[in-house]
């Protein structure tokens, strides 16, 4: 199939391998086939774990934006970083009749579409795509942006140039399918990242959110598009739309998103309130970040970033399994009454497990009141 979460009625996991000991491919050509596709048989609930095998060495980048953390440091800053990347993701449907949510894990696109060796270290891609209004969307997207990305004549040198332009791409080539099949309308969320060497980039439109944890400290790698932000609202405002009662014109919580051509005022050849255009952020992977959390706003209603990553990496302290991690954040968002889809994708950077951090001890300073002088100098006056 196209993408990696395999079709499910309920909910599914999987995680990333291959017949060369390479996690499947969900995007190979051997796997080009429509997500929604009738042809497609619901799987059961089951999971296969992430096993990359790569170790490919990398430099260290510069770890000075976390000076001044308390937690000491567990690894040589001195030593070679080898970013090792094992995958895994899970799905549930929750309290919701149908499953809209998509999610993709390549751990290595450079193998998996025949490229020529981009940068040192890996070259993996993950998204999830929340779908609204039907998963149309969110199939289509999943199974086409990170093609429109890799087959720019600007891949890999102006990364996030190529990156804007292929959610771009994927948006107007969508609207281009719901005019030939009426019956595809609908729209998506999407949440990309993509791991060139240690740079790690993060594409979002809508409210799936991307964390990564640096030694246990949750870094925010994207911004929800609510339309009740104050950014946003401005955008919808210059744009000729409205925000009613937290909805772009009334009818979409989120600002930004893929699709929904259909819905009058929201798009159109000059632009519109709803836009597809993703905001973008890149930071260098160093031997202090441990994973990443990709998740739709499910998630996130009953998680916290920081929550999410105490949560997750104590998970990964017990097993390092990232699709048991997976499943074990769907299954605690579903304890604490999440009411939508959830999707999850967590991806780790290295192949053990994430160490304790010990914060260092203060040092006490001790020292006697007067009062407890004047007491110690009587005790011993009485001494004789």
């Amino acid at each position: 199939m196209e993408e990696s979460n395999k079709e499910v009625d309920k909910n599914g996991a999987n995680g990333s391998g291959s017949c060369d000991g390479r996690p499947p491919n969900p995007l190979a050509a051997s796997h080009r086939q429509c997500l929604s596709d009738d042809r497609v048989a619901p799987a059961p609930r089951k999971k296969s774990l992430v096993r990359h095998p790569s170790l490919v060495k990398t430099k260290m980048s510069d770890m000075s934006d976390i000076s001044g953390d308390p937690i000491s440091g567990v690894w040589s800053r001195e030593s070679d970083f080898l970013p090792v990347i094992h995958s895994g993701a899970f799905a549930d449907v929750g309290l919701r009749t149908s499953m809209e949510d998509v999610y993709v894990c390549v751990d290595d696109f450079v193998c998996d579409y025949g490229l020529n060796n981009i940068a040192d270290g890996p070259n993996a891609f993950y998204g999830v795509f929340d779908g609204h209004g039907g998963k149309h969307a969110a199939d289509f997207a999943g199974r086409n942006l990170l093609q429109y990305i890799i087959k720019n004549e600007d891949f890999p040198r102006a990364i996030e140039k190529v990156v804007s332009s292929a959610f771009l791409q994927t948006d107007a080539a969508f609207a281009k399918a719901c005019s030939l099949d009426a019956a595809l309308a609908s729209g998506t969320t999407a949440l990309a990242a993509i791991i060139m060497g240690r740079s790690l980039i993060v594409a979002n439109a809508g409210d799936c959110r991307a964390v990564l944890c640096r030694r246990g400290r949750a870094i925010e790698m994207s911004r929800d598009h609510k339309a009740i932000c104050t950014k946003e609202r401005k955008r919808i405002e210059a744009s000729g739309g409205n925000v009613s009662d937290g909805y772009l014109n009334g009818q979409l919580n989120v600002a930004r998103a893929l699709g929904d051509w259909h819905i009058e005022g929201m798009k159109g050849r000059e632009g519109g309130p709803l836009s597809a255009e993703p905001e973008l952020m890149s930071k260098d992977l160093t031997e202090e970040d441990e994973f990443l959390i990709l998740g739709c706003d499910g998630i996130w209603d009953v998680f916290t970033s920081q929550n999410a990553v105490d949560f997750a990496r104590r998970r990964l302290q017990e097993h390092n399994d990232p699709v048991m991690c997976c499943k074990d954040l769907v299954d605690e968002a579903l304890k604490r009454k999440s009411g939508d889809n959830l999707a999850a994708v967590v991806v780790c950077f290295r192949p053990d497990r994430p160490p304790n951090l010990v914060a260092p001890r203060p040092r006490v300073h001790r020292s006697f009141s007067a009062e407890g002088l004047r007491e110690i100098q009587s005790y011993l006056n009485s001494l004789g």
